[in-house]
């Protein structure tokens, strides 16, 4: 995003435009994740490796199929997605090659958040990091090299930053499935789980309809929550591509705060899901709580850097005054919001390793729809606050969603959901 910052803010807008239709796609298979770790480390933790295994399996199958399917259906309707999403005239076109190029490494990309769901139920985090970490390298290496025209080839702008992302979460998914079928890892496609000939392809529907019973609540709520964030994101791009471009970057230097977030709702994910599958609930109930207090002190952290050096962090990103300008007002805003978010992230993460997806999907449907959407469309399109009612009205949504999600979580009722 940084490369792409020095094409220009319509360039910005493109990628950022372009890449929230994926969300309402993704979401389906972070909740078929979900379901697949909540699933995998009830049974890691109830002793039952080769159950483990098999509910790995299946999720495996059904996520390819799935992933698949949506990228047929979604390459030919790139273009029509970007006039959708109220791109100007000047950015559609580059949005729509950008999307033809990025869509086939997102939908490999998509197993391999199946996959690195089931390792992280069965308590492997690091396979997951390692390959993470060669995935990013080697894009950052070939959006150096494509976007600009480096090694003797031409300059592709936003068409390399496709480009360059399809290739490296093509490969990072194909090193964890090869990983995956050596046996090596705690969850495995080893040869000796399966029968000779055709046997690995062979669905086992009951074990689908496991992972389902709690995959589909929360891929219902990441679909409710990125159909809210996608119009919620309609809402920002009527303010123009300048104030857009800032709303893109500034999302992205939240990111630093955000995915460690993210990381600690996953450790709450597994940690819970494999003491009940221990019977162990007051050891998931402390955990959770651990994990919610590491993301609190991170991502408060986190908002401190925001508050006071938010030109620093945009200038990283891109030399332009007047997106800079908007920039610094959404960082500072989301500053205070950091405490709140990282409560909603973890303690999410924890219920749904408790499989209570159900409970999510609701809190996530009030949040985003009669929160952050509805005060979004007063703030700015009634008010006229402009890209700080925006981000006043995201941060409005996490506070809203923490304290709904605090007060499920101390009733406890979490303890007794079967999945």
């Amino acid at each position: 995003m940084m490369m792409v910052g020095h094409l220009g803010a319509e360039a910005i807008t493109a990628v950022g435009l372009s890449f929230q239709p994926l969300w309402l796609v993704m979401g389906f298979f972070m909740g078929l994740g979900a379901g697949t770790t909540a699933l995998v480390a009830r049974f890691t933790g109830a002793g039952r490796p080769r159950d483990a295994n098999r509910a790995a399996h299946q999720s495996f199958l059904l996520g390819t199929a799935l992933a698949v399917g949506f990228g047929l259906v979604i390459m030919p309707l790139a273009r029509p997605i970007m006039v959708l999403m109220g791109a100007e005239a000047e950015v559609v076109d580059l949005g729509a090659v950008y999307l033809r190029y990025l869509v086939p490494g997102m939908v490999l990309m998509m197993v391999f958040f199946v996959l690195s769901a089931a390792l992280r139920g069965a308590g492997d985090t690091r396979t997951p990091m390692w390959i993470n970490v060669v995935i990013n390298v080697l894009n950052v290496l070939l959006c150096f090299v494509l976007i600009f025209g480096h090694l003797g080839l031409p300059a592709l702008g936003v068409v390399g930053a496709g480009l360059a992302a399809t290739i490296a979460r093509s490969a990072g998914t194909f090193i964890l499935l090869a990983i995956m079928f050596t046996g090596r890892t705690p969850v495995s496609f080893h040869r000796s789980s399966f029968d000779p000939g055709w046997g690995f392809f062979r669905p086992d529907l009951a074990v689908m309809g496991r992972v389902l019973r709690v995959g589909i609540p929360a891929a219902l709520e990441r679909l409710v929550n990125s159909l809210g964030m996608l119009l919620y994101t309609r809402v920002v791009a009527s303010l123009g591509t300048v104030a857009f471009a800032a709303h893109s970057l500034a999302l992205n230097v939240e990111s630093l705060s955000y995915m460690p977030g993210i990381a600690f709702s996953v450790a709450a994910t597994t940690l819970v899901g494999q003491n009940l599958g221990a019977g162990r609930p007051d050891q998931a109930e402390r955990s959770a709580l651990e994990c919610n207090r590491l993301g609190m002190w991170v991502m408060g952290t986190m908002g401190a850097v925001f508050f006071l050096f938010p030109a620093f962090l945009l200038r990283l990103y891109t030399p332009d005054a007047a997106v800079i300008a908007l920039g610094v007002v959404a960082l500072r805003v989301v500053a205070f919001m950091q405490v709140p978010e990282a409560i909603g992230f973890v303690m999410s993460g924890a219920l749904r390793g408790a499989g209570d997806t159900r409970t999510v999907l609701v809190i996530t449907a009030v949040g985003v729809w009669a929160v952050r959407l509805v005060t979004a469309l007063v703030f700015v399109l009634v008010l006229d606050l402009g890209l700080f009612g925006a981000w006043l009205a995201m941060a409005l949504d996490w506070v809203v969603r923490s304290v709904y999600l605090v007060a499920r979580f101390r009733r406890g009722a979490w303890k007794e959901v079967e999945v």
